[in-house]
């Protein structure tokens, strides 16, 4: 079985057990919310992001004097989730520390990724437990893309306070220090390709712990609540059809990063012996 399917009287949700990845999200008429991959623009769905955010300068860091390297994003996603509980509506993947992945993150670890389906919404929630005598230095994200079928110019983000939005500018898959203002006294933001040019738009810092990705002319609207998650990735390539809304506990790493873990920009602390809970949740509207 590489796929297990939850669902309740509105939606039905299938997550694949490779990266606990979520692989659909459909209301009862069967209409597909989840961008469903395409080797043109970007063959994923909704990778999880773990134990980093975005890239490492040189793709390593150091911790105790020495020298790991994590390719972009870390290694979830590119691993096989156990199926720890299931019931109709919910289910939770684990996945475990490994001699390979000790490699790369020298930590035992325990990812509990729970998917709960809760009315017309699907709750989100990841657990990171440390059962060393060490502090664990680790980050969390989501990044699910929804599918937008007649471009993205034809969607608006809503947020859910007033923002003055400065995204980070990127330098390959860095920050470079410097800031651009998309969005000034404002809580609707017009979707516009040219955003997306160079990558991302990375908020590292947002008031708002709620946005709604809604069709201009009105019908298709999706709401993400994201508390906890201080920072937020909003990204697709010009041209999809999708757009991704990505709450982060974590950031890349800037281009006058030390490389120590301990002194990353926006790392968790999950001390020995605890866990960290972080979690999300993705409303469907317009059912």
């Amino acid at each position: 079985m590489s796929h297990v399917t939850i669902q309740n009287a509105y939606l039905s949700v299938a997550v694949d057990l490779l990266g606990a990845e979520l692989a659909s999200i459909r209301d009862r008429a069967s209409h597909e919310y989840l961008w469903q991959g395409d080797a043109r623009f970007w063959v994923s769905r909704a990778p999880i992001l773990f134990p980093i955010v975005g890239g490492l300068k040189d793709d390593r860091y150091t911790r105790g004097g020495q020298t790991y390297t994590l390719p972009k994003h870390g290694f979830a996603r590119t691993m096989v989730f156990d199926i720890a509980e299931q019931t109709e509506s919910s289910v939770v993947l684990t996945l475990k520390a490994t001699e390979e992945t000790r490699k790369s993150f020298p930590a035992d670890f325990l990812l509990r990724v729970a998917f709960t389906l809760e009315g017309r919404s699907l709750a989100v929630s990841y657990s990171i437990a440390n059962p060393t005598d060490q502090t664990m230095y680790a980050s969390i994200g989501a990044h699910e893309g929804y599918s937008c079928p007649e471009g993205i110019e034809a969607y608006d983000l809503l947020f859910e306070q007033e923002e003055t939005l400065e995204t980070c500018e990127l330098d390959g898959n860095l920050l470079n220090g410097e800031t651009t203002r998309v969005l000034t006294q404002g809580s609707v933001l017009p979707l516009e390709t040219r955003y997306f040019a160079v990558d991302a738009l990375v908020f590292a810092s947002i008031r708002s712990q709620s946005v709604t990705l809604a069709r201009r002319s009105g019908g298709r609207s999706i709401r993400v609540d994201f508390p906890g998650f201080p920072s937020l990735g909003i990204w697709t390539k010009p041209g999809a059809p999708y757009l991704c809304i990505e709450p982060w506990c974590g950031l890349p790493d800037e281009t006058c990063s030390s490389g120590a873990i301990e002194e990353k920009r926006g790392i968790l602390t999950i001390p020995a012996g605890r866990s960290l809970t972080r979690g999300h949740t993705i409303s469907i509207l317009d059912v």
